[in-house]
């Protein structure tokens, strides 16, 4: 207990430095603010008032949605455009990711909600939450024109993925939410993929799927198909009431990290912010760099999927209550899906 109440103050202390450096490392991801090299540029200070040293960050990233607002922050970062040198890799599985996190070879990472409460849980409080990149992507696609609202799935067979997953604890919540529990049957495929198919055959099937899924059947469609309902929009509704929001990806640090680099958090934080910023502003413009990063492959789909990726950089107070409300729905579905338990209040990162 003695060695947690050490680390409490280094938080602490960590947190408040973090808050100095952070309107200073906005600087740098302005979109055309200072590069590295530049007085206006050098973030950080340490205690004594000198300028801190730059340092190397691994980040790590999922192919998808939570990838696509980090491109301007990518590109900038490879420009030599920000303080520290950040060093981008995206991943297929957060199977891939979680390890190196855990062995200290990633420093910040991207991952799905519940694996950050899990990795909290697994290495006993190492990790901490910095902010919410991705809001809910999933949504209801038919070529099925009555059906226009989640309470018109009643009566329907829904096709979707995630089977004794956050996707299925997410439906069953939100259909019991609507009063629908036992009025719709969900069939479950293995892969996104299998769903479309099944889109595709049969236009008046009904199924769930996520960005930038949704966006690739409906253009395969020609048409036929739609995406009338949107399950974040669902979960405000029927839920907006508690707080919580519905929920994709979250960024991560090793809390070690944070506390001896938290300017470097700090500019990792505004720099994210800026980027999610631009993407969302203009899809049209990045498009093309989602391709380039190996996220989608074809930029007109990149370019209308951008839209519907929910994109945020979302911390502090309002990143805690929207996750913790989000992680209690899973948590009371199968504790094991946010690894056995409900992280404490330390997990959450406030600046």
């Amino acid at each position: 207990m003695r060695a947690f109440n050490v680390e409490m103050t280094r938080r602490g202390f960590a947190s408040a430095l973090a808050a100095g450096a952070l309107s200073l490392a906005l600087a740098g991801c302005g979109g055309g603010g200072a590069g590295a090299g530049s007085a206006a540029g050098s973030a950080a200070t340490d205690g004594a008032g000198a300028a801190a040293e730059p340092v190397e960050v691994h980040v790590a990233s999922l192919k998808g949605p939570t990838s696509i607002g980090l491109v301007q922050f990518m590109d900038q970062a490879a420009s030599g455009e920000t303080d520290n040198e950040f060093d981008f890799a995206i991943s297929a599985a957060a199977d891939e990711i979680v390890p190196k996190v855990i062995q200290g070879d990633v420093d910040i990472a991207l991952v799905p909600a519940n694996v950050a409460s899990v990795l909290y849980n697994k290495t006993e409080g190492a990790a901490q939450v910095i902010d919410i990149n991705t809001l809910g992507v999933l949504n209801v696609v038919t070529g099925d024109a009555s059906v226009a609202s989640f309470g018109d799935l009643a009566g329907h067979t829904v096709y979707m993925t995630g089977k004794g997953a956050t996707p299925e604890y997410v439906m069953n919540y939100l259909l019991e939410r609507a009063g629908l529990t036992g009025q719709v049957t969900l069939e479950f495929k293995s892969e996104p993929t299998e769903v479309l198919s099944a889109l595709l055959a049969d236009p008046s099937a009904v199924g769930v799927l996520p960005e930038p899924f949704k966006t690739a059947a409906i253009a395969k469609s020609e048409g036929k198909l739609s995406a009338p309902v949107s399950l974040t929009d669902v979960w405000d509704e029927l839920a907006g009431d508690t707080g919580s929001r519905l929920l994709t990806g979250v960024t991560v640090v090793r809390r070690a990290f944070a506390e001896e680099h938290p300017e470097a958090v700090a500019e990792f934080l505004s720099c994210h912010a800026a980027s999610v910023e631009a993407v969302n502003a203009a899809p049209a413009d990045w498009a093309q760099a989602v391709v380039d990063a190996g996220i989608v492959d074809n930029a007109a789909i990149a370019e209308k999927a951008i839209p519907g990726c929910m994109l945020v950089c979302q911390t502090g107070k309002d990143m805690k209550a929207a996750l913790g409300g989000y992680l209690q729905v899973l948590a009371d579905a199968d504790a094991s899906a946010v690894g056995g338990k409900l992280p404490a209040d330390d997990f959450y990162y406030m600046e």
